[in-house]
């Protein structure tokens, strides 16, 4: 079977997978945000944190208790590294202690799993013993995306809700979220992991005995049980180096599908959690419409240019798994910066130039298609409200979604969320090139070292975590810059959404009328899906003219053709 055909088969059995999930997976994240009934690990959760499970929350509230959950998880996780030292289980391969880890990177790190972003700018298997990694990272890989999937919720209730001003009850939501969603489907992911072959031990390593009769330590880790959630939750830091290119990690082409099908998998059915909890299925519709467009329209840019590379194997092959290929890898690549999670099983800086712009635009699309656990469904959400505020103003229609108007605040939060990342990418990349010092981190120059610091500060921004390579991040300025991006890039959205969620909640529910523009329907997906591509192109195209736009034309076109 060749490549091509190998790949369109996974694609397939990846789309069945995901279609015959969305429905039952869909239904049940609806029944849990609406249950009225606590379970019993959740009230003793509730009594614990001295929390009445059965108050609702007006929308400032609900902020604050987010952010101040982040704030905790922030320290907290901090904190955990600068004492690893004093922890069990803290050793390398060769068997010296990884000692504290270094304030700086201690900082970043912290920043980096509250904020659902994973950036690493260390060697895991060098630097994170197996106590940090599942007491403060792998539990923020629960908690940090059971947030995001709060925010979504308490959106949909703003537009659910009629003249109560109240979007639900944060503490309430977070715990349902790991202890009902994450955790049984972490668990079992998990499982199925070991069984295909991924590690999971709390040795720090094995020897291995290479070809001319030497032995060499191998790290190892609780590998199963991280990869799980690191997935799911559309987190993407891994705990070891090589990330999901490691056959630890990612073992065979089956792993390497689970992989892709479990950080695709909530973002997905989120859009039927929509749809049941507006009570319209076409809502939900429309919004998965728009996000397949996007996963489709990239994945078939990304797989165009890397199986027409410059290599005479048969395409560009460079900084690939060959236990992979191409197909498997730019699904993977594509899957990976559609969504905010991050892990990579290929290095994106050997891409060919139009690959390699392919993944970035994914993120600079603001990861809609399909975006993060909840982050996806939120953004989505704000997209459509501007779309239809700007069709409203284009034909004379009142600017509604869901029976509810969109006037001047309204529309104020929604555009805030949509220009917070590129106002952080585009400071940031600017930035780096003219600050003196800065340019001495850049592997390459020219084009494609513009792309690696634009595709760092999209990753940032966009609280995805995959890095681009070929970019030095250990200086101060590049912890503080991608720190603060990752920073403003999660809670500025984060706060905005709350505020319009606690707007629409105070609205009541109107009916629809003549001049309501009609939701839920192909053009409407249209669109979405054109303000998208609007939005990115306006804001984009000159850094991506300047970068592998460049950078790509400089290798296809010859040179006296330019002049």
């Amino acid at each position: 079977m060749s490549d091509t055909a190998a790949g369109l088969l996974q694609l397939l059995v990846l789309l069945v997978l995901l279609a015959a999930a969305w429905r039952p997976l869909g239904d049940w994240m609806a029944r849990v945000f609406t249950d009225e009934r606590h379970w019993g690990v959740e009230r003793a959760v509730y009594r614990v944190g001295r929390v009445d499970p059965d108050s609702d929350q007006r929308a400032v509230t609900y902020t604050l208790a987010i952010l101040a959950f982040s704030l905790v998880g922030v320290l907290i996780t901090y904190l955990v590294q600068r004492v690893q030292g004093l922890l069990p289980f803290d050793g390398t391969a060769t068997g010296e202690s990884k000692g504290a880890v270094e304030p700086g990177i201690a900082f970043n790190t912290a920043i980096s799993f509250v904020t659902n972003t994973n950036w690493q700018s260390y060697s895991p298997e060098a630097v994170m013993g197996h106590v940090a990694n599942a007491t403060a990272l792998g539990v923020q890989n629960f908690v940090s995306a059971a947030a995001g999937i709060a925010v979504a919720v308490a959106l949909v209730r703003g537009f659910t809700r009629s003249r109560s001003g109240r979007i639900g009850n944060a503490w309430v939501d977070l715990t349902r979220a790991v202890v009902r969603i994450l955790l049984p489907l972490a668990t079992v992911l998990a499982v199925v992991l070991v069984a295909s072959g991924v590690v999971m031990s709390f040795r720090t390593g094995v020897p291995l005995v290479a070809a001319d009769g030497s032995t060499h330590p191998a790290a190892i880790a609780p590998v199963a049980s991280q990869e799980a959630i690191k997935e799911l939750g559309t987190n993407g830091g891994g705990i070891l180096n090589a990330n999901s290119a490691h056959p630890f990690e990612n073992p065979n082409g089956w792993t390497n599908l689970l992989e892709i099908l479990a950080l695709l998998l909530i973002p997905v059915s989120l859009t039927r959690t929509f749809g049941r909890m507006v009570g319209s299925m076409r809502q939900g519709y429309s919004l998965l419409a728009v996000m397949a467009t996007l996963w489709g329209a990239m994945l078939a840019v990304v797989w165009t240019a890397e199986a027409h590379g410059p290599a005479a194997t048969g395409g560009a092959m460079e900084g690939k798994e060959v236990r992979f290929g191409i197909p498997a890898s730019v699904l993977f690549a594509n899957s990976t910066t559609g969504t905010s999670t991050g892990a990579v099983n290929s290095m994106h800086d050997s891409y060919t130039a139009f690959g390699g712009g392919g993944v970035l635009l994914n993120m600079l699309f603001g990861e809609v298609s399909p975006g993060g656990v909840g982050t996806g469904l939120y953004s989505i959400l704000v997209v459509a409200i501007i779309a239809v505020f700007l069709a409203g103003l284009m034909v004379g229609r009142t600017p509604e979604l869901l029976g509810k108007s969109l006037g001047r605040r309204e529309v104020t939060c929604a555009a805030i969320v949509v220009l917070t990342m590129p106002a952080l990418v585009l400071l940031g990349t600017g930035a780096a090139i003219v600050l003196p010092g800065t340019r001495d981190a850049m592997t390459n120059s020219g084009p494609h070292g513009l792309s690696e610091v634009l595709y760092a500060f999209g990753s940032a921004a966009n609280n995805n975590g995959s890095a681009f390579a070929g970019l030095t991040v250990t200086s101060p300025f590049f912890q503080v810059a991608l720190g603060a991006a990752m920073l403003f890039g999660r809670f500025l959205p984060i706060v905005a959404v709350l505020a319009l969620a606690g707007l629409l909640s105070a609205q009541p529910r109107r009916d629809e009328s003549a001049g309501t523009l009609r939701t839920g329907t192909p053009l409407f997906a249209g669109l979405v899906t054109a303000t998208v591509v609007l939005v990115s192109a306006i804001t984009f195209l000159p850094a991506l003219a300047l970068s592998p736009i460049a950078e790509g034309l400089a290798a296809t076109v010859p040179i006296g053709a330019l002049r």
